[in-house]
């Protein structure tokens, strides 16, 4: 990793889906983005990522699952751990303390982790927007959380991927 787009198009499926799986664990996502190889470029790519969404809520949930809370750094070695340790960068310390109790009220309230692009974004941004979103109804959420999958899938893209 990171694959040019021209390894990404001619690589076997089974070489490339894990590369994908970690941008978005969502196999409908996975599989119609391999099927309609080859693209142009990364933007095609992007493009490409972006129409297959909405993503349905049972891929929200399954893909979810792949997230560890804001505030909590993902462990081990993986790619997605590595991306997920860099894209929380900005809750540290005093941040990711006022995240615990903020995520144990989220959680309470959705039955599922709070998920948001953190990407270049501030703790303390972050915790504000946690807190604006306990006024959604659970499909609302759901639907947002879908949304925000989507831009992570995009940026991990672009660090999987390279023009």
């Amino acid at each position: 990793m990171p694959l040019t787009i021209r390894e990404f198009n001619e690589a076997p499926a089974q070489d490339v889906r894990p590369a994908l799986t970690a941008c978005l664990d969502v196999p409908r996502w996975v599989e119609t983005l391999l099927a309609r190889r080859p693209y142009a470029d990364l933007a095609a790519l992007l493009a490409a990522s972006e129409a297959l969404t909405p993503l349905r809520p049972e891929e929200v949930r399954r893909a979810m699952a792949a997230h560890p809370r804001i505030g909590e750094k993902a462990g081990g070695q993986s790619t997605e751990a590595g991306w997920s340790r860099s894209e929380q960068s900005g809750v540290d310390g005093d941040a990711a303390r006022e995240f615990a109790a903020a995520n144990a009220e989220y959680e309470a309230t959705f039955g599922h982790v709070f998920l948001v692009c953190a990407s270049g974004r501030s703790g303390a941004e972050l915790l504000e927007n946690l807190r604006s979103r306990l006024s959604n109804d659970p499909e609302k959420e759901l639907e947002v959380a879908g949304q925000e999958l989507a831009k992570i899938a995009a940026l991990r893209l672009e660090k999987a991927v390279t023009a």
